[in-house]
């Protein structure tokens, strides 16, 4: 089972203070370990949502209304700072491993992803339609590297949040699919496009709050259903305009295609970090955690 793992912000975070070196160490050393293991698959950290922004589309086909809103927002706790991709054989032992990250204090949300077999098969499906081209993406993407980061881009996270459509658990029409399916393989064609999962719905989850040394976990669902995150695309592209067009595209697709009718869809589109935004410390060592991360960052990609 894949799971992504969303790593809510706080106070430090949303002010852009870095992590010292030993966290930092610590957490390289809890990344090489799942990797090691098989477990991951990818990881990153969002700059503060003061370098995001939101795109937001309201009211119904025809009459939409699309609307920027920059960052910084102020629901901090809800804010994400970074993410996991995970692969496990349980829920369980998805917990067990986020248990163990470096964290004192804080929430981490654990969601399973899609996959291509929770989706039945419907009356009259083409045989050559979303499911084939899906899978052989998926089939790509799990066994090669991601493009290369392209020279002059930046790489985001753009987040779809969570509507009464997503947090239902009913599942996209075939419409749906096919239409991102063509968006996502027109990014993939460029080489913009570095992955990108829908999430199952809160109830499927759980989240692990930090206190210490202390674990406590929750199940879902979760109410406060306009800050939970519904699906994902990592993307790179040279220009912001480039990834509010990819949004808005995006925005459309999941509400015209949306068995619930909608009156507001959000998505918020935030910068990685990249290993050139973390100064060199005097005390770094030359085989500390800077030369694992890049170590591991190649091996990803």
């Amino acid at each position: 089972m894949r799971f992504m793992v969303l790593v809510k912000g706080n106070a430090q975070s949303e002010a852009g203070i870095l992590p010292g070196e030993k966290l930092l160490s610590e957490m390289g050393q809890f990344n090489q370990e799942m990797t090691s293991a098989g477990v991951m698959r990818t990881g990153e950290g969002l700059k503060s949502s003061k370098y995001g922004f939101r795109v937001k589309q309201s009211g119904s086909k025809g009459a939409a209304k699309v609307t920027i809103v920059d960052g910084p927002f102020t629901e901090s706790k809800e804010v994400i700072a970074g993410f996991w991709i995970i692969n496990v054989a349980s829920k369980a032992e998805a917990i067990n491993w986020i248990k163990r990250v470096p964290h004192t204090d804080g929430e981490i949300e654990i969601r399973p992803l899609y996959e291509v077999s929770d989706f039945p098969v419907a009356d009259g499906e083409q045989p050559d339609g979303w499911r084939e081209k899906e899978q052989g993406f998926r089939d790509a993407t799990d066994t090669a590297a991601p493009p290369p980061r392209q020279p002059g881009t930046t790489r985001y996270l753009v987040a779809l949040k969570a509507d009464q459509a997503t947090e239902s658990g009913a599942l996209p029409t075939e419409e749906a699919l096919a239409q991102m399916g063509a968006l996502m393989d027109g990014l993939a064609k460029s080489g913009a496009l570095l992955g990108g999962e829908g999430l199952k719905p809160s109830a499927t989850g759980a989240r692990i709050k930090f206190d210490g040394e202390k674990r406590t976990v929750t199940d879902g669902p979760f109410s406060e259903t306009k800050e939970l995150i519904a699906g994902y695309s990592l993307i790179q592209v040279k220009t912001r305009d480039e990834a509010i067009a990819f949004a808005k595209d995006w925005l459309r697709v999941h509400v015209e295609t949306s068995r619930v009718p909608l009156v507001e869809s959000v998505l918020e589109v935030r910068p990685l970090f990249e290993l050139e935004d973390f100064p060199v410390d005097a005390a770094e060592k030359p085989d500390g955690w800077r030369k694992r991360e890049q170590a591991m960052r190649d091996r990803q990609g």
